[in-house]
């Protein structure tokens, strides 16, 4: 697999992860999503959030916005599972679109992040990505270990590059509106 098609094979991934998680924790109640639980950030409002929003800035990055850490105002933009879901989703489908319009020569275009007042070297767009992408599995990875602690079942999250996987995630897929690059 070329490095173009890994690039849009892990967005595709990413939104469909995302899909199957947040799916599942809008069957929580409010009380459930916002309950105190044992994780690096204590809840899941309030994880969820933070990939959301790291994932704004570093989408701001890539596509150049210039909004920085603005991204972070505030914190925890979403206090309730439907809305962060559908925020999640349009964050998801602009990934989808930029991996889409990659070339091998984006990958390697540098990027400068806004770390507030610290001064830090550019980062090459791939780099950025991967750093995205393993932010995204390390924190979804927190949310379904919370959900372990509730009622409902984490969802299957790993059934999805090879191809005797393609017909468990179709549907979702589907749902997506994204082509399978399977």
């Amino acid at each position: 697999m070329n490095p173009v098609d890994h690039f849009r094979q892990m967005a595709r991934n990413n939104a469909w992860s995302n899909l199957r998680l947040l799916r599942a924790c809008r069957q929580l109640s409010p009380s459930e999503f916002n309950a105190r639980r044992v994780s690096f950030f204590p809840s899941i409002m309030l994880t969820l959030n933070h990939i959301l929003t790291v994932d704004w800035l570093y989408l701001d990055a890539l596509l150049r916005e210039g909004r920085g850490l603005k991204v972070f105002e505030p914190e925890n933009p979403y206090q309730d599972c439907d809305s962060l879901a559908e925020a999640q989703s349009a964050t998801d489908r602009r990934l989808v679109e930029f991996c889409d319009g990659l070339t091998v020569a984006r990958l390697a275009e540098e990027v400068v992040m806004d770390r507030g007042g610290e001064v830090v070297p550019p980062e090459r767009a791939d780099a950025i990505l991967l750093h995205l992408f393993q932010h995204q599995i390390h924190h979804r990875g927190q949310v379904h270990a919370m959900l372990a602690g509730t009622n409902l079942p984490p969802p299957q999250l790993d059934e999805y590059f090879l191809r005797y996987d393609r017909a468990r995630r179709a549907e979702d897929m589907r749902e997506l509106g994204l082509a399978d690059l399977g």
